[in-house]
């Protein structure tokens, strides 16, 4: 999706002498030419004002930026946690701890299939078996065992276990064992893993299968969780289709089908997906019209005649947080305050550039207002060199190999060819990176290192 009307210094071969220029300026922290100067309407067909000047703010200091809205907007919205059944609480964040509802195990079990036994060797085994799930068995005897299945109840005055593979019957039904036995062998005693009341997990912890795994056997059938932030999606453009081959000068939407999951990994509840056409008051209406708690648009975040996201926000009276960063690609990316508890992130309309929007402004304010813990910062070698942007970061996807970060082709703003194979995206100094240098990775939420697909 590569809108008409998203300019950036990395697809400016259209431009004028003039507005070249400008870009580069722009790249260097001054403002674009004012677009009432140049004679620009609005979608009102009212001239454009002048925007003020202001400079695109740095890679870092966004992501802080957007960090601290989300806390702002956490203390305005005093939003209280949910209980929410087991099977829907994958990606939440516990706003309580978890704590053991029942000893692990409750009662001594078996490790492995083989027998229950006595005492010493030989014994005699009873004919009825004991499987998992099953009642106790009446207590064994000096001499005797019983065969019994992994996880069953082991019954009481047992000494071990013994493994199914370490023990054989002679031809008079006596058990033999092959090994020594001691004491306690693979049973697993009550209480092994906690006690009742045991903290198994703190508030904050991310919600994992896992998580519900343990929550399950600890005896929950809900968990008390931070509510997702409830996002909805504006994709702005007259020129996109939703299905077929591009045609007459429309292209496909390649936004709509990729936001939607992306914002749920990173943990905001979609409700809905909107289409708007580029018209002034269709937009306004939109985004003043939902309730969510952020609202992402796409597209329409530069200066040109149907670039509609400045205007329509200060007519709203919304308060421009991030107004341009300094990274490339994704420029033209914004974050606006509309209320103390909504906001607006404004990604630019080229896919790749509108993943960097993702992942430098919607990431951080999503993960704080989920309560998520912020990912521990890492780094890798870079295989290859990066040519870098002379002022701004740069955000390369890569793949990653053994100890290395692979940088991948097809990394324009336009393109999704590399990010759709990357595991990582590599965060790129001004400048550029050499062969071997360490840089930043941001992994993806579906980080799966070593797809077999590698476009170097």
């Amino acid at each position: 999706m590569t809108p008409r009307s998203t300019r950036t210094g990395e697809d400016a071969e259209d431009l004028d002498v003039e507005e070249v220029l400008a870009l580069v300026n722009n790249s260097n922290g001054t403002h674009l030419p004012d677009p009432a100067a140049r004679g620009e309407k609005d979608g009102t067909g009212t001239p454009r004002k002048p925007e003020g000047r202001h400079r695109a703010t740095p890679w870092p200091e966004a992501r802080d930026i957007a960090e601290r809205a989300a806390r702002s907007a956490t203390r305005a919205a005093r939003r209280d946690p949910v209980s929410v059944p087991l099977d829907a609480a994958l990606g939440l964040t516990l706003a309580t701890p978890l704590d053991a509802l029942t000893d692990l195990p409750s009662f001594d079990t078996s490790a492995m299939d083989g027998w229950a036994v006595c005492g010493l060797a030989p014994w005699d085994v009873r004919d009825e078996g004991v499987l998992a799930g099953h009642t106790a068995q009446a207590p064994l005897t000096d001499g005797e065992a019983v065969r019994i299945a992994t996880g069953a109840r082991i019954p009481a005055d047992t000494t071990a276990v013994l493994r199914s593979e370490h023990g054989h019957t002679d031809d008079k039904g006596r058990l033999h064992a092959t090994r020594g036995v001691a004491p306690g062998q693979d049973i697993r005693p009550r209480g092994q893993e906690c006690r009742t009341g045991d903290q198994l997990l703190p508030v904050g912890t991310l919600v994992t299968p896992a998580v519900l795994g343990l929550a399950a056997a600890a005896g929950y059938d809900t968990l008390t969780a931070v509510p997702r932030a409830r996002a909805e999606i504006l994709v702005l453009g007259d020129e996109l289709l939703t299905e077929g081959l591009p045609h007459d000068g429309l292209i496909r939407d390649a936004l709509g089908p990729m936001l939607p999951p992306w914002l749920r990994a990173l943990g905001a509840e979609v409700t809905v997906v909107r289409r708007v056409r580029d018209d002034a008051y269709a937009l306004r209406k939109a985004v003043t019209g939902s309730d969510a708690d952020i609202i992402v648009t796409t597209g329409g975040t530069a200066a040109g005649p149907v670039d509609h996201v400045h205007p329509t926000l200060r007519r709203i009276g919304a308060e421009l947080l991030v107004d341009g960063v300094k990274v490339r690609p994704g420029h033209p990316m914004l974050l606006a305050r509309i209320t103390e508890t909504q906001h607006l992130v404004g990604l630019p309309g080229n896919p790749l550039a509108a993943v960097s929007g993702l992942l430098t402004l919607a990431e951080p304010l999503l993960r704080t207002l989920a309560a998520r813990p912020a990912p521990e910062p890492y780094t890798l070698p870079l295989r290859d060199a990066v040519h870098g942007h002379p002022h701004d970061t740069r955000l390369v996807p890569v793949v990653l190999r053994g100890d290395q970060a692979v940088p991948l082709h097809y990394n324009g703003p336009a393109m999704l060819r590399g990010i759709a194979a990357a595991d990582a995206l590599a965060v790129v100094p001004p400048g550029g990176a050499r062969p071997g240098q360490e840089a930043e990775l941001l992994d993806l939420p579906w980080a799966s290192a070593g797809i077999g697909v590698c476009f170097t």
